[in-house]
């Protein structure tokens, strides 16, 4: 193997492995600022011995492996104290993968969702959780996490550190199971780290693939759990019901190289009907518990409207745009106005969407979002106006950070160049 082509699949045993390796050290070590320290310490020594050795057959139990040796040294060298080196060195028998795999079961004895409580812990602001469980957990760069939430990127770090270092000089327990009305404090976080966890997963901010199918499916295991632990919180269900229909499209969301495939062009004889069938079991779930509809489960009920359509000319485009409306009300947001005025679009034709995607071309919040001028463009394009459509594909391409993206609005503007 190359030294590029090992280096490319170290980049991907760590991103399978990175949250599953610091939540296992956070249990052993109880500071997460100093678990993702070790983490990184065994990534730079896999990228040292891997290429000359080859990769293992249980990657991830080579890395925690490498980690805690690394932590029991560390312990040794600064002299910490007797009872936090014992508690460490009682478990001196090395992880297996298996071990580090293990599901939840019960309470939450899920070594992640527990790091996901931990790092939603009510000491931390709402935005320090966020960004440091995303960046933990869900494995993104702080570029990325200061996309999602449309902030400067040099903010996001400041949290990130600053969140770490709360926690530590707070001893915050990892073993801490929230019940209660603690539960109920924490959920609001953990619920939203989860769905950005999936949305990264879903459609990539930056990189060559269009999507992380492994980052969806973890974020789906977990809010699962956390629907198993939150049992009477409709949220809880209509946050799993929206990943189970989300996901049950993955596979037919790329082509055969990778590039995008937008939802009319997908065929859906292939979408995943266990995981529609579950989606729409959770749904049911969050409904039956007679409160008003939160966020999640106000889109799981759009996601629901087209995975119970047909085809994209049978989706009954009226009620996903009344189920906007509905969300605007729970939910203030420029993107929601900007999913609102694509249902608008297919409900009633383009001319009045793109009158409502115009007003919102000068909200600062979306100066920057690519995915404006992309349905402004597309809007163009149906009414014949192809010369803009071309321009504002163009705009959006240069504003798209994924590489599959940027090159679909490229495509769609060259198309729209010769078909003047």
């Amino acid at each position: 193997m190359t030294e590029s082509a090992s280096r490319l699949a170290i980049e991907a045993v760590w991103r399978i492995e990175s949250a599953k390796l610091i939540a296992g050290l956070t249990r052993m070590v109880r500071d997460v600022g100093l678990a993702e320290d070790l983490a990184q310490d065994a990534l730079v020594i896999a990228l040292e011995k891997w290429p000359v050795t080859g990769i293992p057959d249980k990657p991830g139990a080579w890395l925690m492996t490498a980690a805690k040796r690394r932590a029991l040294d560390l312990l040794r060298r600064d002299k910490l104290r007797d009872r936090k080196y014992e508690e460490v060195g009682r478990s001196a028998e090395l992880y297996t993968e298996d071990e580090l795999n293990g599901e939840a079961s019960g309470e939450i004895g899920d070594d992640l969702l527990r790091l996901i409580f931990m790092t939603c812990h009510p000491i931390l602001s709402r935005e320090g959780r966020v960004a440091l469980t995303l960046r933990l957990l869900g494995g993104l760069t702080t570029d990325e996490i200061a996309r999602a939430f449309i902030v400067p990127e040099p903010t996001i770090a400041q949290r990130i550190v600053r969140a770490k270092r709360t926690l530590r000089e707070a001893r915050a327990a990892f073993e801490e199971t929230p019940a209660g009305p603690e539960l109920k404090e924490r959920l609001e976080a953990v619920l939203e780290v989860i769905y950005l966890m999936f949305n990264e997963g879903y459609a990539a901010t930056s990189g060559e693939n269009w999507t992380r199918p492994l980052l969806c499916q973890e974020a789906l295991r977990l809010g699962r759990i956390l629907a198993e632990v939150a049992p009477l919180e409709p949220e809880a269900h209509g946050l799993a019901a929206l990943m189970e229909f989300q996901a049950s499209r993955l596979k037919t969301r790329v082509g055969p190289a990778g590039e995008p495939i937008l939802l009319a062009d997908q065929n859906r004889s292939l979408w995943d009907r266990l995981l529609i069938r579950r989606g729409l079991a959770a749904l049911e779930r969050a409904r039956s518990l007679g409160r008003p509809l939160g966020p999640y489960a106000l889109q799981a009920a759009i996601a629901a409207c087209h995975a119970e359509a047909p085809s994209s000319e049978e989706t009954n485009w009226m009620r996903i745009a009344a189920l906007y409306e509905a969300l605007s009300r729970v939910m203030p947001s420029p993107i929601v106005e900007l999913n609102r005025a694509v249902a608008i679009g297919m409900a009633f034709g383009p001319a009045f969407a793109l009158e409502l995607v115009e007003q919102l071309e000068s909200e600062p919040a979306l100066q920057d979002y690519h995915l404006l001028p992309s349905v402004k463009g597309d809007f163009l394009y149906k009414l014949g106006r192809i010369e803009e459509a071309g321009a504002a594909f163009e705009a959006a391409a240069a504003m798209a950070r994924n590489e599959q993206e940027r090159d679909l609005l490229l495509r769609r503007a060259a198309a729209c160049r010769s078909a003047e």
